[in-house]
């Protein structure tokens, strides 16, 4: 890939979504109304936590759970700077956040107006966002292993299943007029597989050994096929987010040892 490739790569990665992109509005209450009515409200719509205004500023926060008796004022909570963040800030230093926070207040125009959670996470944004870093480790592992292994050598770390299998997609792909190769049409775990049991490719990655790359593959196979179905990614595949997150820029550059 060249330079200017890997800029727009870095760009869409790095600057396509922020925190104002998932979070929801922060909805509060006055400092003096009833703790038992704040309650009511957030019992009703589910809300764990509200904002509480003196003088018509959020300057605090309630738990639902501690409104037993007074005013919202009484409970009220300061915004810790860890749990705060801008509405401007990447998706990174969300998903970084929301790793040691269970969620995060924003800022919006010096004033705290919105909250996001973990469960923000599953929204269309995030999974773009997600779905890009993952696409973008298939490729890179795929020019690796056609890079070591010429005419087709890498046959010999699959099965021969697995060989037939890609086999019969390359013909239904040609029958397609489909410009591919046979590399192009095996599975993202036969990827993992090569990678794996190829000392010569996995000693320029970060891996430190077969264990470990069929390990993160699995993990990010997973990711990959619960993105592409819908199903919940912050439950079963948050530790490989965290790490993708924090590899981000490996990601971008490879080659792939990427979020060892």
């Amino acid at each position: 890939m060249n330079e200017a490739g890997q800029e727009s790569i870095r760009r869409v990665l790095t600057d396509g979504f922020y925190m104002h992109d998932i979070s929801e509005p922060l909805v509060s209450f006055d400092d003096l109304t009833p703790a038992a009515v704040a309650q009511s409200v957030m019992q009703q719509n589910d809300f764990d936590v509200a904002g509480v205004r003196h003088n018509g500023l959020v300057s605090g926060y309630v738990q639902q759970s501690d409104l037993t008796s007074g005013v919202c004022g009484d409970h009220a909570r300061p915004f810790e700077e860890s749990e705060v963040i801008s509405a401007s800030e990447s998706l990174t230093e969300v998903v970084r956040g929301l790793s040691v926070a269970s969620r995060l207040f924003v800022r919006v125009l010096d004033t705290i107006g919105g909250i996001g959670t973990r469960s923000d996470l599953e929204k269309p944004p995030v999974r773009m966002w997600l779905c890009g870093m993952v696409t973008l480790i298939e490729m890179r592992t795929g020019r690796l292993i056609e890079r070591h292994c010429p005419d087709e050598s890498w046959r010999t770390f699959l099965s021969s299943v697995r060989v037939q299998k890609a086999e019969e997609l390359l013909v239904e792909r040609k029958r397609r007029n489909q410009c591919v190769g046979l590399l192009d049409c095996i599975q993202f775990s036969d990827k993992g597989q090569i990678l794996a049991r190829n000392e010569e490719i996995r000693r320029g990655t970060q891996f430190e050994s077969r264990r470990r790359v069929e390990q993160v593959f699995k993990e990010l196979e997973r990711l990959r096929n619960n993105l592409a179905h819908s199903q919940d990614i912050t439950t079963s595949d948050w530790q490989i987010i965290v790490q993708l997150n924090e590899n981000l820029e490996r990601v971008i550059e490879g080659p792939p040892g990427l979020v060892d």
